[in-house]
């Protein structure tokens, strides 16, 4: 075989393992928005087509419904909290609070990005879920092998924090939807 039939060969591999790396696997979700918006605090957001808005709710500017996937027993849960500019915490606290929320055996996955001139603190927390409810957020039972999907907005009038909460197969599967409405974040 000469040189170039093997140059020929690799390149057509090289072009056939691209165009495999670019197909969706069986239970991918696409990640298209939809006309739901949200905004607290000069933060404005696109709220993923498939999830159900439920309104805002004590202490929630708004809590959105993540429809559950195949087998799992209940939908994920996406809670978006605004305390007010130099409230609510740190970023490090926050994610402390979280990270108190599960038992785990691994550190939270944690990654920083910038859209649109906001500085975004990302987080992923997965194990068993403590489930904290009320205002002195008591654990309601534990939830095993549950996911979180968290982001720290840092806004001009404050932090916004977007927790995404359910079984881990669900969040799973929303995840791409999770970070398109994260990267649709743009200043009002």
């Amino acid at each position: 075989m000469t040189n170039r039939a093997v140059f020929v060969g690799s390149i057509m591999l090289l072009l056939l393992l691209l165009a495999g790396c670019d197909q969706k696997q069986p239970g991918d979700k696409p990640a298209s928005l939809g006309e739901g918006k949200g905004s607290v605090a000069g933060v404005q957001w696109s709220v993923p087509q498939r999830w159900s808005e439920q309104g805002a709710r004590q202490m929630r500017v708004a809590t959105y419904t993540v429809p559950a996937a195949a087998g799992d027993p209940e939908p994920a849960e996406c809670a978006v909290f605004y305390f007010g500019g130099d409230q609510g915490g740190s970023t490090e606290m926050n994610i402390d609070r979280w990270v108190g929320q599960f038992e785990t055996g691994t550190p939270p996955a944690r990654s920083e990005r910038e859209v649109n001139g906001m500085k975004v603190t990302l987080v992923q927390i997965a194990g068993a879920y403590l489930a904290p409810a009320g205002p002195m957020m008591q654990s309601t039972g534990k939830k095993d092998n549950f996911r979180l999907l968290g982001a720290i907005v840092e806004g001009a009038q404050g932090s916004v924090f977007f927790k995404l909460t359910g079984p881990a197969k669900t969040v799973g599967e929303c995840d791409g939807e999770f970070n398109a409405m994260i990267g649709s974040l743009a200043k009002q």
